[in-house]
């Protein structure tokens, strides 16, 4: 990053590398060797990715699963500053991130539904009609209780339609489980009504 206004400018470079991280939604490493990089401008560049990283270019989700290293770089005596290496940190975690194939992540959901033993067809049947995997069902006193793992995105109606199906006899809970990546074809849809959303925005 480097920007001359008449006085002082600003100057920023950092070069980073960017790999999966399975341990968790995070980590910075600081790889640089020597002074290439003051010390006290590294936790500049770690800011500016984690910044950048709540907004993703896919969908505008924050990203996560992500080992970030800071490798190499070089620093101005006068115009290098922490805003400086803030931005170039920002902007090095754009380009890589674009480079490195993301893909969108979505949270699974892990559903118990208690509903009477002669709706239970249709009950998986809508279940399946939201990506839904079922897992196993118990029946127990004219009562079956149904797991499943299903996408909470397609659960956010689900309240309304299991009463209607069960005519209000029936029951769930659910809790998270894990995330996973979104199917191509839906991922797709999201990725374009963001971008939409992001041109009508600016468009004002």
């Amino acid at each position: 990053y480097k920007k001359q206004t008449g006085g002082r400018g600003q100057f920023g470079d950092c070069h980073i590398v960017v790999t999966p991280f399975e341990e968790g939604e995070y980590e910075f490493v600081d790889k640089i060797v020597g002074g290439v990089i003051p010390q006290s401008y590294r936790p500049a560049v770690n800011k500016g990715i984690q910044e950048a990283m709540h907004h993703g270019e896919l969908a505008g989700a924050p990203v996560q699963g992500v080992r970030v290293q800071l490798v190499d770089g070089s620093y101005h005596t006068v115009d290098s500053s922490e805003m400086a290496f803030k931005i170039a940190g920002s902007m090095a975690w754009k380009d890589a991130y674009m480079n490195a194939d993301p893909v969108l992540l979505e949270p699974i959901m892990e559903l118990e539904a208690s509903v009477p033993d002669d709706v239970v067809g249709a009950v998986n049947g809508d279940l399946n009609s939201r990506r839904g995997r079922l897992q196993g069902m118990e029946p127990l006193g004219g009562m079956t209780t149904i797991r499943a793992e299903v996408p909470m995105a397609e659960l956010l109606t689900y309240a309304q339609s299991l009463t209607s199906m069960t005519g209000g006899r029936g029951d769930y809970s659910m809790h998270f489980l894990r995330y996973e990546e979104v199917p191509a074809h839906v991922a797709q849809k999201v990725i374009e009504e963001t971008k939409r959303e992001r041109e009508a925005a600016t468009a004002h």
